[in-house]
């Protein structure tokens, strides 16, 4: 498979970029170098290797969710900016 100015020029209107000829001409020799060094991968004998979606496995590093106390509102609103009503005061943002 091989990838013509033809290519660059659909994928560059569907980004919605405006590229010059010296640009899609760049684009398209890095295109088709990526495409070939992919090739490469054809030749790798993957029989025996099961299919993954990332490379290590995942775990859940998150802490247990425990009830506990929450802080009092007058240590919360010390650097509240502005409070009314033991609330944050926020500027609004409709009018």
């Amino acid at each position: 498979m091989s990838i013509t100015i033809q290519d660059v020029e659909h994928v560059a209107k569907l980004a919605r970029l405006d590229l010059t000829d010296a640009e899609k001409e760049q684009f398209t020799g890095q295109m088709n170098a990526i495409l070939k060094y992919a090739e490469q991968l054809n030749a790798l004998d993957t029989d025996g290797v099961l299919p993954t979606s990332h490379a290590m496995p995942l775990v859940n590093v998150m802490r247990d969710d425990v009830a506990r106390p929450s802080l009092p509102i007058e240590k919360v609103l010390l650097n509240a900016p502005d409070e009314e009503d033991q609330q944050f005061k926020v500027p609004a943002v409709l009018e």
